[in-house]
């Protein structure tokens, strides 16, 4: 179940075929969830930004810094990724690290890597000190990546995540423009249920803790996000370090405000551009204008907004760690709300606004 299943259009951009990050050519997705008895409720999640395994143009961006996005100082220096990118749990950061370390050298891809790998703490519903994430889990997502639709919710390094006092975890989106497409990922694990807002309803404030149970510690909440931008628009590192930016600005539509505990950490990369690794001589590249950027900005902050309401309308109640349960966003009350507030697209396409 995705928000455009509930009636919920969120921004003014078309989609991509598949409404997700797989819709940027090359771009590709895997998942291993991990959920064992009554305590563990981890996992990852891997984003391959190149079919080849070859490098792209990339930039980044810190809403609010209290996380982790291993191999930036890299990104930011020479302007390239250069391996998959993963997102686990806080504690897991360096097995899946040295995962795709060992996996880039299976393949041959060289002696020397830096890895992208970022966290979200799911220590509420998972026994994180446990530290049940393995260099096998990391290669397993790996190996299952593909190109097609991808599962949200409680899935890969979304299993144990909450946002805005809801369950939350992964949630993609993507919006075509005339220079290109843009898709967005994200690990949702941020936000307070008070400030929710979907699509400027304010949906935390009406479904409080006496219609759905927040979780035992609602403070939990403040953070984290991860968000991962790819587009096929030629970009130049500069621009894809502008694309993250406006990132922040998705999160803000939803309610997140980047609080002191949050780490709100955003990497953008363009597949626009064919960059051989290790060319000795010069190359040709291409690059959008920076006049005609406009709509790439605006497709990043719709489908950032989108991928984090997916991430809810995906995830599923769940009870973990001694016996701590965390809620899904209902459904059925979520469109009651919508409806109320004239936001919900009928089935023959009405508009959503009152004013129509």
């Amino acid at each position: 179940m995705r928000a455009r299943d509930l009636g919920i259009v969120l921004g003014d951009l078309e989609p991509g075929p598949l409404n997700a990050i797989t819709d940027v050519p090359g771009v590709s997705v895997g998942h291993t969830t991990l959920v064992e008895g009554d305590h563990v409720r981890t996992g990852v999640t891997v984003v391959l930004p190149v079919a080849d395994g070859g490098q792209c143009f990339a930039g980044s961006h810190q809403l609010n810094g209290n996380g982790e996005l291993t191999g930036l100082e890299w990104v930011r220096e020479s302007g390239l990724l250069t391996t998959p990118v993963a997102i686990t749990n806080t504690f897991s950061v360096g097995v899946v690290r040295d995962a795709i370390v060992a996996s880039q050298h299976a393949t041959g891809r060289g002696r020397w890597h830096l890895p992208v790998v970022g966290e979200t703490y799911d220590g509420l519903l998972n026994d994180i000190e446990g530290m049940h994430v393995r260099a096998e889990h990391a290669w397993a997502a790996l190996e299952s990546s593909s190109g097609g639709p991808v599962v949200e919710g409680g899935v890969g390094g979304g299993t144990g995540m909450i946002c805005h006092g809801f369950k939350g975890g992964i949630g993609t989106a993507s919006r075509q423009t005339e220079h290109g497409v843009v898709g967005v990922l994200v690990q949702a694990n941020h936000g307070r249920r008070g400030r929710l807002a979907v699509d400027g309803v304010p949906v935390g404030r009406e479904l409080g803790a006496n219609r759905i149970p927040l979780p035992p510690r609602p403070d939990v909440g403040d953070g984290s996000i991860i968000v991962l931008v790819g587009t096929d628009a030629p970009l130049l590192p500069h621009q894809c370090d502008r694309l993250a930016v406006r990132a922040g600005l998705g999160i803000a539509r939803t309610g997140g405000a980047g609080e002191n505990s949050s780490g709100d950490l955003v990497l953008a990369f363009s597949v626009g551009n064919h960059i051989e690794e290790g060319a000795p001589d010069p190359v040709s590249i291409r690059m959008l204008p920076n006049e005609a950027i406009d709509t790439l900005f605006y497709a990043v902050i719709e489908a950032t907004e989108e991928a984090i309401v997916n991430a809810l309308v995906a995830a599923e109640t769940m009870t973990g760690r001694g016996g701590t349960v965390v809620h899904r966003l209902d459904h059925e009350l979520l469109a009651e709300v919508m409806r109320r507030h004239g936001r919900l697209r009928d089935q023959a396409g009405a508009s959503r606004t009152n004013d129509s």
